[in-house]
């Protein structure tokens, strides 16, 4: 999905909250990969989301890449309840003033999503 022409400005280790990557995971299973979802508190970001990679965009810029959690670390991780080990690559100047609250936000969003999901069946 990034292109090898696309070069990361800085990458970072970064450990993603067991909730909120189970959540993910889960929203992929029960409405399908890749999956777009809107960061409402940030306007005009959302993310995409698939197994291997979330990809932070502002589609007001025709989907330019802003962020990316990637190289998730499943094979160390014994249980659900522990959090998740990955890269996180800066693709804009800004990226890091959002790094924190986007994941909180995408959490939300996949929170409203999933029931939402759950209630039209």
């Amino acid at each position: 999905m990034i292109s090898d022409e696309v070069s990361p400005l800085r990458v970072i280790s970064k450990t993603i909250d067991a909730a909120d990557f189970n959540r993910v995971r889960l929203a992929l299973r029960r409405l399908g990969s890749p999956l777009r979802v809107a960061l409402p508190e940030h306007r005009g970001l959302e993310v995409i989301l698939d197994n291997q990679v979330w990809l932070c965009v502002d589609s007001c810029h025709e989907d330019r890449l802003i962020l990316a959690w990637r190289s998730f670390a499943m094979v160390e991780r014994q249980g659900l309840h522990e959090p998740v080990k990955c890269e996180l690559c800066f693709y804009h100047m800004h990226a890091g003033l959002i790094m924190g609250s986007a994941v909180e936000q995408l959490s939300q969003a996949l929170e409203q999503r999933l029931t939402e999901d759950r209630n039209s069946i």
